[in-house]
């Protein structure tokens, strides 16, 4: 009979806590989860889930634009924000009841409520304590907003999906893939948007080309760009929301939604008192087989600031359960692993950017093709679609892959599997392409562009 309540304790129903719980259970742990907000955490419920949702809504808006040139007469649409909002409720209710259904299936025992560490056995939920022979901390990222003045007028990711009412002006904050979505997003469905960001390009990190690509498309889709430009102050005023810079004037918005980044969600956890460490950043440190400093203590997802990816967070959900309970599995391989942003146009990139590729192989070759979609040859659009291959030219391998284009994370992910299999450029030359159609261009490039 085992001294604890528990084999293993899961604070955190986010994507990797209830990966690794239900596995375990399903390999014979005794498993107790806790969670306070919402079941299936930041993905299902304020992140990728919802997000992707509402880009769909913002497509629609420009497909009834483009099809006219197709023979649709169609009369002026008109958005209506509460039908999309209310919906997408509907939606992640439901997703909430089958993840919670999922758990029960498996075993898992749910409590309801922030769990916090005691000692390194034992967690308190509300006035009860459990102990558990190992203990797993999987409670996520939360939005980060700066300490400027007026920052109270300001929302996150968070609550920009359920904002009582349209903004018919929206500036948005930051340079990441979350700002860059939900500036498409919000144009798409026809809101004046602004996107200020402090530094000279969005998306730090992919591929240079692409990012300078998108931002075209993305100003000819209406989103107004504003580069090196700094937030000072928030200040409400009777023209709305005065979006104060150190360099030019003010903006006005009825909204202002900052995406200036995600941190560990790692407050009030109890994490200092067991002894659990953290970097310098306010993540969980964690080794290869994700135990924290404390050996009893396991760490994972996006509190661990490792790959802020929901598929990253179920790999390891899915490893640490099988180390601990199963007969083993390799470690996550963080290697080439497919992005995608879903602003418009979207992005799909695996492997190096060019910038990268240089910089590791030296010797690379591009290949590069734009074009304008068939699609577009009758709609009308001027929106064009951009696809790369980085190539390393010692070995032939295909080390980097990008598209900014229509469904570019539908068409990367196959090519994500082909760059985990070590494909050469000569592997994509002999593959047949689909034709018509654009992923028929990644097997039909053969000229180098540099």
């Amino acid at each position: 009979m085992s001294q604890y309540d528990f084999d293993l304790f899961v604070i955190g129903a986010g994507s990797g806590g209830v990966r690794a719980s239900r596995m375990a259970a399903g390999l014979g742990a005794r498993v107790a989860m806790c969670e306070d907000r919402y079941m299936g955490g930041t993905c299902v419920n304020v992140g990728c889930v919802p997000k992707k949702l509402y880009s769909y809504a913002a497509h629609y808006g420009h497909d009834f634009h483009d099809a006219a040139g197709f023979g649709w007469e169609l009369e002026q649409p008109r958005f209506n924000w509460a039908t999309l909002r209310d919906n997408k409720k509907s939606e992640i209710s439901r997703l909430n009841g089958i993840y919670r259904n999922m758990l029960g299936n498996a075993g898992v025992e749910l409590i309801d409520g922030r769990g916090s560490l005691v000692d390194e056995h034992t967690v308190r939920v509300g006035d009860k304590t459990y102990t558990s022979e190992r203990i797993l901390v999987a409670t996520g990222g939360w939005p980060f907003i700066p300490d400027i003045p007026g920052r109270e007028l300001a929302v996150s990711s968070n609550e920009i999906f359920d904002l009582e009412r349209f903004p018919q002006r929206i500036v948005i904050v930051g340079g990441g893939y979350i700002a860059v979505e939900f500036a498409s997003i919000f144009a798409g469905l026809g809101a004046e948007t602004h996107l200020l960001y402090r530094g000279e390009l969005f998306l730090r990190g992919f591929d240079q080309e692409i990012r300078e690509y998108v931002a075209t498309e993305m100003a000819k889709k209406g989103v107004r760009l504003h580069f090196n430009t700094d937030v000072t102050e928030l200040s409400q005023t009777s023209l709305g929301i005065q979006v104060s810079t150190g360099n030019g004037p003010a903006l006005h918005a009825d909204q202002v939604l900052y995406a200036t980044g995600r941190v560990a969600n790692t407050q009030g956890l109890g994490l200092e008192a067991a002894g659990v460490a953290l970097d310098n950043k306010g993540a969980i440190k964690v080794n290869n087989q994700f135990q924290t400093s404390v050996p009893s203590i396991y760490a994972l997802g996006d509190v661990i600031d490792r790959v802020q990816l929901t598929p990253v967070a179920l790999a390891e959900g899915t490893f640490l359960a099988h180390h601990l309970y199963g007969e083993g599995r390799p470690e996550p391989d963080y290697d080439n692993i497919p992005t995608a942003v879903f602003c418009h146009p979207n992005i799909g990139t695996v492997g190096l950017s060019e910038e990268q590729a240089r910089e590791r192989y030296g010797n690379i070759k591009v290949f590069r093709s734009e074009f304008r979609p068939l699609r577009h040859t009758l709609s009308g659009s001027d929106e064009r679609c951009l696809m790369k291959l980085i190539v390393d030219s010692a070995t032939d391998k295909v080390v980097g892959v990008h598209m900014a284009g229509a469904e570019a994370g539908e068409i990367i992910q196959g090519i994500g599997i082909a760059l985990k299999a070590g494909a050469t450029k000569a592997v994509f030359d002999a593959t047949m392409g689909i034709h018509p159609t654009a992923a028929e261009e990644f097997v039909t490039m053969r000229t180098p562009a540099r």
